[in-house]
């Protein structure tokens, strides 16, 4: 298969993907791969290839092209295609939650500055990291990496980044329970998708309104979560895209719980559940198992409830994620104060605290902890994050955490 050709199967993919017809366009690409002498057209079809094996949530067949696509950009010994090709590489990594390869491969992205690729992929790949640290629960580094690649997203007027980043960002402080800005983000998502996303694909639109649904559970407006969750399942049940349905049974899930309806909210965490291991998403499993716990502690179920806690521990503690660990030592604490075992309450009161300290999951003005209640927080230009209302009575002399100015002087 000549170039021409090689070209021309890649593009009728391309047509078939975008019509909805995915297995035809794998069919398509996969003999391309197989037939075609054109490295650089290998090249193309082998990206194609992995951004639709994600969408599906067939992330080790993504992981495996990524690879491939590595050797072949080798073999081109080009270095544009070698950093897009490590980009794949741990954006693969990501979605099967290894962190650690994730932020190494970023590393190797960023470290091969002067090609052309650069300034078009170091946002993608700040995102990318932003996204390994927070898994991590890495929270200052995370937001740093946030920050990165909305700058980058701005100076190179990329809507579709920036739509991203900001669904990232809503994530983050949901999880660091600023639901005010948990909303705000998504919802800057969803203006973007709205405003400038015409021709984009329609997983935007279900992306933002699933970080809204999140949100507005969290702020405890229910229906208006049920609204937002519904649209972006519906979306993805259009386009076979598993990782976003298992999100959103997950929220559907905790929307019910919420109700104290645990008859419907027991299905629901049970069908996450299946696509969760199904596609490889561990971090996924530890929230559905977070829930789990929770609903047998409202049945009073307290010896299922720890047998729950029990899956979630090892997962969490294999990942390297330190918030769900923290989580689940809080939610120990609350069972065994009921039985009255006093060691063992002990045990998870102490190490609580040393995931709040490994974390920094506490104000440096005010000493309290972050992230226990909702809170509206402020971060510095270091990353730092406060309470806001510390920040605005102590004013922004400088970090406490790392004694960096706040404010840049005005002349040097």
């Amino acid at each position: 298969m000549g170039q021409d050709q090689t070209k021309q199967q890649i593009e009728k993919g391309l047509h078939l993907y975008q019509s909805n017809q995915t297995e035809k366009a794998l069919r398509v690409w996969m003999r391309v791969l197989e037939k075609s002498a054109d490295p650089a057209g290998r090249f193309r079809v082998l990206g194609c290839l992995i951004t639709a094996h994600a969408e599906m949530g067939r992330y080790k067949d993504m992981l495996k092209f990524a690879v491939v696509q590595v050797d072949t950009a080798r073999e081109l010994e080009d270095p544009d295609y070698l950093t897009e090709s490590y980009l794949n590489l741990a954006r693969s990594n990501e979605k099967l939650c290894e962190f650690q390869k994730t932020i190494s491969y970023c590393k190797t992205c960023l470290n091969m500055q002067g090609t052309t690729v650069s300034p078009q992929l170091n946002g993608q790949v700040s995102l990318s990291m932003g996204n390994a640290f927070l898994g991590l629960s890495t929270f200052q580094k995370a937001l740093e990496c946030f920050e990165k690649a909305l700058r980058y997203a701005h100076n190179n007027d990329d809507k579709m980044l920036e739509c991203r980043v900001c669904c990232s960002l809503g994530s983050f402080y949901a999880q660091m329970k600023d639901y005010e800005k948990a909303l705000f983000f998504p919802c800057k998502a969803a203006e973007l998708v709205n405003d400038y996303g015409k021709g984009w694909s329609l997983k935007y639109r279900a992306m933002s309104q699933y970080h809204m649904a999140v949100a507005y559970r969290k702020l405890g407006r229910l229906a208006d979560a049920m609204d937002c969750c519904e649209e972006s399942m519906k979306i993805a049940l259009q386009h076979g895209d598993r990782p976003l349905q298992a999100l959103c049974l997950l929220c559907f899930a905790d929307i019910h719980r919420s109700r104290k309806d645990m008859q419907t909210a027991f299905p629901r965490y049970e069908s996450s559940m299946s696509i969760m291991t199904e596609i490889g998403n561990r971090l996924g499993l530890v929230q559905v198992l977070l829930g789990v716990t929770k609903c047998w502690m409202i049945q009073k179920e307290l010896d299922k409830a720890l047998e729950s806690i029990e899956k979630a521990q090892e997962l969490a503690e294999g990942l390297g994620n330190k918030l769900g660990l923290l989580k689940l030592h809080c939610l120990c604490e609350m069972i065994y104060r009921t039985k009255g075992q006093q060691q063992e309450l002990r045990d998870h009161v102490v190490k609580f605290h040393e995931c709040v300290e490994e974390m920094e999951l506490y104000c440096g003005m005010c000493g309290e902890s972050i992230g226990e209640k909702n809170n509206q927080l402020q971060a510095l230009p270091c990353s730092h994050f406060f309470h806001l209302k510390c920040i605005q009575t102590n004013g922004t002399r400088g970090c406490p955490n790392c004694r960096r100015l706040s404010v840049k002087p005005g002349y040097v």
